[in-house]
């Protein structure tokens, strides 16, 4: 793609690397086939090939962000399904972050938009305040249908039970069971800790089991993919998480950085890029981010121990965009799960996906609920007794009253070598 940036525009660092980000584009829309808002509205301007356009002219020119540009690029959801298919290595990825901050530093959005936008970028990435607002969402509910815009939606999705607080997620060292293999810092997470704090206390039996010392670090806390996919500044929760896990090294040595929650681990992964140019944090940023490593990535490694115990059946594996996609992490899943003796059925449409994509399914409802419609009709195609995902947000998604339960990864994988049963699965 032929770009007409001024040579004072390439002097700054990020118009310099969206120039050579479209230049890599050759107009070929393979994109568009796999692009899940492209596939279900069929407008140009919502396909990657699209918004590449309105992104670029934005850029070039100089201007602040349209309502078009607005519409479109936040109708996104940064799957990242386009850069699996995209022949030429366009890196969509930094080019739509790099819009959604520029969207949000010269468009000014509805008043309620903005409110929504500042509640969801103040409360998720704190536990206790998230917290809090699921507690008043849930006694609101039986009003949901009376709140105005998107706030009644919201509403209606809070759990209906919210699990109590665990001592997995207090800084702290839990010891290698024998000897120990590997020194791990484990990521307690924001949102998941308090939605569905088994999945880390799954995690760190699984781990621990595998000869990893895991720590949970203190100061680490959010990873910062909630704020920065809002077009907000992420980078004070990369440093603080950065100075956490570098002390941890400092103190006992550190072999990886194990998420499980593969959102957030595209992020980490991006920190030495996002930071790419702090004088302070560059280095250490990169770091960090090569010692990344999602939980299913980092169990391949180890190698899954003997199965224990009556753990089996038939499961649906969800892949989640962020894991498949994003960290292009498509086998380690598929191939634990059949080793601690699952039978693997692999979900129709599995690139597509099922809409949650973190905030979205809070601000793009209409969409994101057609994309859950098509997901769980696909997974109820395959035949499963449950579901498998690698992602927080995919789990609470496409988990409902009367469908299949959804656990995560690790949840079996700990049952199969000698945990508990996944409690979604036990009722």
């Amino acid at each position: 793609m032929q770009t007409r940036f001024s040579l004072a525009q390439l002097a700054d660092p990020e118009l310099r690397e969206a120039d050579k980000i479209l230049r890599n584009c050759v107009h070929c829309g393979f994109c568009t086939a796999t692009c899940p808002t492209y596939v279900l509205l069929g407008d140009e301007l919502d396909g990657p090939r699209g918004r590449i356009y309105l992104i670029k002219e934005m850029l070039e020119n100089g201007r602040p962000a349209s309502p078009v540009v607005a519409k479109h690029v936040d109708r996104c959801l940064s799957c990242l399904s386009c850069m699996t298919t995209c022949p030429s290595g366009v890196n969509y990825m930094h080019l739509v972050d790099q819009a959604r901050h520029r969207i949000e530093a010269t468009y000014r959005r509805p008043l309620a938009d903005r409110l929504l936008r500042g509640l969801l970028a103040l409360v998720l990435p704190r536990p206790r305040l998230f917290r809090l607002m699921l507690i008043g969402a849930r006694l609101a509910r039986p009003v949901a249908a009376l709140l105005p815009g998107r706030l009644g939606g919201i509403v209606a999705m809070a759990p209906r039970r919210l699990p109590a607080p665990s001592a997995v997620d207090r800084p702290q060292a839990f010891a290698a069971e024998g000897a120990r293999r590997r020194r791990v810092a484990l990521l307690a997470g924001c949102a998941q800790q308090v939605v569905a704090p088994a999945i880390n206390e799954a995690t760190v039996r699984l781990l621990t089991r595998h000869g990893c010392e895991v720590v949970v670090a203190q100061g680490a806390g959010c990873c910062g993919s909630l704020s920065h996919h809002l077009g907000r500044d992420a980078l004070d929760y990369a440093r603080a998480n950065i100075d956490a896990w570098l002390a941890v090294a400092e103190r006992g040595g550190l072999d990886a950085i194990v998420i499980n929650t593969s959102g957030c681990g595209v992020t980490i992964k991006d920190y030495g890029h996002m930071l790419r140019e702090d004088p302070v944090y560059a280095e250490k940023a990169k770091r960090v981010a090569a010692l990344a490593r999602d939980v299913s990535e980092l169990m391949a490694e180890l190698g899954l121990a003997p199965r224990r115990g009556g753990a089996g059946g038939r499961v649906a594996y969800h892949a989640a965009c962020s894991l498949q996609h994003g960290q292009r992490l498509r086998d380690p899943p598929r191939t634990l799960l059949v080793q601690a003796g699952f039978t693997v059925l692999d979900v129709p449409e599995g690139h597509l996906c099922c809409g949650s994509a973190g905030t979205y399914n809070m601000l793009q409802p209409a969409i994101a609920g057609r994309l859950r419609q098509r997901k769980l009709a696909a997974i109820l195609g395959t035949g499963a007794e449950f579901v498998a995902a690698g992602n927080v947000g995919c789990i609470e998604q496409i988990a409902a009253p009367g469908a299949l339960p959804v656990v995560h990864t690790a949840e079996l994988l700990d049952w199969a070598t000698g945990g508990p049963k996944p409690a979604a699965l036990a009722r």
